[in-house]
């Protein structure tokens, strides 16, 4: 059964993207994962925006997971991350769609200065849930199919998107955004292989 594990909205300041407001489904994952699985989506989620330039969008395979990434013109970036079965279209439909709603309701000039995903928004836990069935979805979104005139960039790896010389390994040893927990479950999930970097 196809799946979105996350929705996130971040403002991508100049070298680093802001947390703004985020929301998960982990119920696939065991409950004793649930904490890790969630703090290393975080940190995909936001290397991957960072790394992502503006005005632009992609959709980078990890494992068993897609990260698909949009940031605006304005810097105001949306992820999802879900399975490899999810359509890309449809996941690029929802994040143009969830931003458009939240800078809608938050003022451009206050993106910058929100603490640390404390924008209240809990329409994308409504959104992840309603978006669980892509086939739904995509009947409420078939008039948004412009989308499939954008250009959406695929990568077979993360380590594509990462600068040259980065490599995602030695960006988790290196990161003070995960917990020495998520740390093992990452390290735990590659040498198994299966469920790679994200869970």
């Amino acid at each position: 059964m196809v799946k979105l594990f996350c929705a996130s909205i971040l403002y991508k300041a100049p070298g680093k993207a802001n947390w703004l407001s985020s929301a998960y489904d982990l119920s696939t994952f065991n409950f004793f994962q649930r904490g890790s699985a969630q703090e290393f989506m975080s940190f995909v989620s936001k290397t991957i925006v960072e790394r992502t330039h503006t005005c632009s969008r992609q959709s980078v395979k990890e494992g068993d997971y897609m990260c698909h990434v949009y940031v605006r013109a304005d810097n105001l970036a949306g992820v999802i991350l879900s399975d490899q079965e999810y359509p890309h279209r449809v996941a690029h439909t929802l994040i143009t769609k969830v931003l458009e709603e939240f800078a809608a309701k938050f003022i451009p000039s206050s993106w910058s200065s929100l603490a640390e995903n404390s924008a209240a928004f809990p329409q994308l836990n409504s959104y992840l849930a309603k978006y669980q069935n892509p086939r739904e979805a995509d009947a409420m979104t078939k008039i948004q199919e412009e989308l499939d005139e954008t250009k959406i960039i695929l990568h077979s790896t993360i380590e594509a998107v990462l600068e040259r010389g980065e490599k995602l390994d030695d960006l988790v040893s290196k990161s003070e955004g995960l917990s020495v927990q998520s740390k093992a479950f990452y390290k735990t999930a590659r040498k198994t292989n299966s469920c790679c970097s994200l869970g």
